[in-house]
């Protein structure tokens, strides 16, 4: 009985021991919590398996703050610690282990990887025994020592140029000069010439005084002050004559063709907090510049380019280790099939009034020009403009910051080639069929009220279709689109592109339709009033049909894009897609035609005018009016243009377009 009570007590205190070992903290199930820990960034929970020698070295807000900051400075990402147990760690005796781990993550200057080891001390904190991690920090990197500091050089990426089908810069890297002061060459004229500096650049007094009042800034030191263009003779010259300035070249971005490219090229400027924040991880910096309009900004990932980085340990020595590097990845140049010379030519035969003009090759789809009037100036933009110049823009009532080639607008008679395709092709206008019409003004029947259709002219002839695009006659397109109906009408316009949006480099607003409901709508939209809109640039793509035998070109933007491509079929047969070429032939060389005016010696131009009138205050007053015209070579087809100038009601209606587009080609003729 005594030899059984015996062994009772042994088994009894075995299974007690063994419960204790179980239950007793083993070093690697401590330190893998660690790990997940860590790849779960949780900087705050990990300081808690810190060794009490450790945690003497660095608080827990120190700690955590350190993991932070670095991490996030360095963009760490994808962050992979890994460890496996050691085969002969089981049922250690050791108060003391060492556990090796390997760490992989991604920066912003590539992949940083190593390997290393921890050590691990068993001991009680906060009357709990258990094992705890002798931190230093090279468990941040391996190469990392109290003292030491981490840097982040970089080199700044050329950003990539846009240029023009002849290779001439549209937006490129140049030079501009900075302007500054010395302040020992003032002498006794400090406040004088600050006030003369303050009025011409457009500075405050109060920052060009903070700005001499600079810890750094000498007496024989120049001051920077603001960057202008290089240019800008008049103001380099003014400021040249007053004592202290000085001046010094420096890199920016130029727009060598100006206001005449503006909202084409756009512009860029120096990047917010707002725009920091929305380019997150992509590598920018407050002190970077940014696309802020036009190209500029729709091409920003193409042309910005990538800067060169380094992760670097600054080491208390002097020496560096590098812990990751970035080549540095300049900008793409980008080629346009915009031709500058007609660019230029367009912008200044628009001569700052309100208007838009585009030019196109109808064979092959190269758009060569996009022009909005009036413009601003990019140079002055990107270089930073003053407040007084940017409300002059603002409170422009011709309002130059508007873009207006991709906007839409109504296009009154231009849209009757189309109005005429569309008849032709359902069969609803036949090119022998004339109409009867005997007065300047028509309506159905009673059921319109007062609400007349009005025509410019009564040739005292039967009107056929032929006729009715020289005399651009209201009233037969209005009878003709009646008998089609609104449901095949606003079909063919679909069919020309309407309500569908372009697939171009530049955003564009689509044209519009609107809400054809009634037959007096449906009747206005046939001349292209009522709510239909159109942009400038899918205005002179509708014309290219009468050009393709029946087929419409895509405008394309970019040198390397496919040239010719169809963007819509067969809207016209061949026979009819020629009849209608040399209609509008006739629109220019008939002495009766609508733009007689464009006629060219020796140069043929095949065209449409178009005077859309804008909403009026009251029936009966006359309204604000734009003028169109589109015109092109129909013998050799190389250039299309489709202008419009805004407010032409009292010079001369579409008359003062269609001589602006009439110079133009004088111009380019060989």
């Amino acid at each position: 009985m005594k030899k059984y009570l015996i062994i009772l007590f042994l088994l009894t205190f075995t299974m007690i021991i063994s419960g204790c070992n179980k239950d007793k903290p083993k070093p690697e199930n401590r330190f893998a919590e660690y790990v997940k820990l860590w790849n779960d960034q949780k900087f705050d929970k990990m300081y808690d398996y810190l060794s009490a020698e450790a945690q003497a070295t660095i608080s827990k807000e120190d700690f955590t703050n350190r993991y932070t900051k670095i991490y996030e400075d360095l963009e760490i990402k994808n962050l992979v610690v890994q460890y496996e147990k050691p085969e002969d760690l089981e049922d250690t005796k050791e108060e003391q282990v060492k556990l090796p781990f390997s760490v992989k993550m991604d920066s912003l200057a590539g992949e940083i990887a190593f390997d290393h080891e921890a050590e691990l001390v068993n001991e009680e904190i906060d009357e709990t025994k258990n094992w705890f991690l002798n931190w230093d920090t090279t468990f941040i990197f391996p190469e990392l020592q109290e003292g030491d500091k981490i840097s982040l050089p970089t080199t700044s990426a050329k950003r990539g140029s846009i240029i023009d089908i002849n290779g001439n810069g549209l937006a490129e890297n140049g030079s501009a000069i900075e302007i500054g002061l010395v302040p020992i060459e003032m002498k006794d004229q400090e406040k004088e010439i600050i006030k003369k500096v303050s009025d011409l650049l457009g500075v405050s007094t109060e920052q060009i005084k903070k700005a001499l009042g600079a810890s750094w800034v000498q007496p024989e030191h120049f001051v920077p002050i603001k960057v202008i263009a290089e240019n800008d003779k008049e103001l380099r010259e003014q400021l040249g004559k007053i004592p202290g300035v000085q001046r010094k070249e420096v890199e920016a971005r130029v727009y060598p063709l100006g206001e005449a490219a503006a909202h084409l090229t756009g512009n860029v400027g120096a990047i917010t907090a707002d725009e920091l924040e929305k380019n997150k991880g992509k590598g920018y910096s407050s002190t970077d510049l940014i696309g802020k309009r036009g190209l500029e900004k729709v091409l920003e990932d193409r042309l910005r380019g990538e800067s060169g980085v380094k992760i670097v340990i600054n080491k208390e020595d002097g020496t560096e280790v590098v812990l990751a590097e970035k080549s540095v990845k300049d900008g793409e140049d980008v080629q346009l099939t915009i031709d500058g010379t007609i660019q230029q030519m367009i912008f200044d035969e628009l001569g700052g009034k309100p208007g838009t003009a585009s030019a196109l090759n109808p064979l092959t789809g190269e758009t060569l020009a996009l022009v909005s009037s009036p413009s601003y100036n990019p140079n002055t933009l990107t270089l930073g403009a003053t407040n007084e110049q940017w409300k002059s823009l603002q409170e422009d009532k011709n309002n130059p910051l508007l873009n207006r080639f991709n906007s839409t607008f109504a296009p009154g008679s231009v849209i009757k080639p189309i109005t005429a395709a569309i008849g032709l092709n359902k069969g609803t206008i036949d090119w022998q069929k004339a109409l009867k019409i005997d007065d300047l003004t028509w309506k159905k029947d009673e059921s319109w009220g007062n609400y007349r259709v009005k025509r410019v002219s009564n040739p005292g002839v039967p009107i056929d279709l032929e006729k009715a695009l020289i005399y651009s006659d209201n009233i037969y397109f209005a009878q003709t689109t009646l008998e089609l109906g609104k449901d095949k009408f606003i079909a063919g316009l679909k069919d020309f592109g309407f309500e569908e949006e372009l697939s171009y480099l530049f955003p564009m607003e689509t044209s519009t339709i609107g809400n054809i409901n009634s037959e007096m709508a449906l009747a206005d939209s046939s001349y292209g009033q009522a709510q239909i809109e159109m942009n400038v640039l899918h205005l002179a793509s509708t014309y290219t049909p009468f050009i393709n035998k029946g087929n419409m070109i895509k405008p394309i933007l970019l040198a390397s894009e496919e040239h010719g491509q169809v963007w819509k079929e067969k809207l016209v047969n061949e026979e009819q897609a020629g009849k209608l070429n040399a209609a509008l032939r006739k629109v220019v060389d008939d002495p009766h035609g609508t733009a007689r005016g464009a006629r060219i010696q020796g140069f043929p131009l095949a065209g449409k005018t178009g005077t859309a009138e804008l909403a009026k205050e009251k029936q009966g007053e006359k309204g604000k009016e734009n003028g169109w015209f589109v015109a092109y070579n129909p013998e050799k087809p190389e250039l299309l243009i489709a202008m419009m100038v805004e407010g032409v009601e009292e010079n001369g209606g579409s008359g003062i377009v269609v001589e602006k587009v009439k110079n133009v080609f004088n111009k380019v003729r060989p």
